[in-house]
């Protein structure tokens, strides 16, 4: 198969685990950004400002840009994009959290490690 006769569309898979060191920080960022989007319904933005105050991972959803994530990347348009985020117990020394674990990889894909 030629490369004119495969997908010009490429799945993204990333997962990131971050440790919130500022709640206040973040919280407040979140809220900034709530406050700023010329876009959002006033009832949608008082919802969304209580659900940051509540949630860390609810604050971090709304600064993350997936499209911040590759607008610098020649040749690349995103498409489509979807994320969530939450609270995870995390231990890096269980099984699950290993990074260099092997995984199962089809000969068409790429993983980054």
């Amino acid at each position: 198969m030629s490369t004119s006769e495969t997908s010009r569309y490429v799945r993204l898979r990333v997962e990131v685990v971050l440790e919130i060191t500022g709640s206040d920080e973040l919280t407040g960022a979140a809220v900034g950004r709530i406050d700023a989007d010329e876009f959002m319904p006033e009832e949608e933005r008082t919802h969304a400002r209580s659900a940051v105050r509540e949630d860390d991972a609810e604050a971090l959803a709304y600064l993350i840009e997936p499209f911040d994530l590759v607008s610098e990347v020649p040749g690349v348009e995103l498409v489509q994009a979807s994320w969530s985020s939450e609270e995870v117990d995390y231990d890096p020394d269980a099984q699950e959290w290993d990074l260099d674990e092997e995984d199962e990889v089809d000969e068409h894909d790429t993983e980054r490690v």
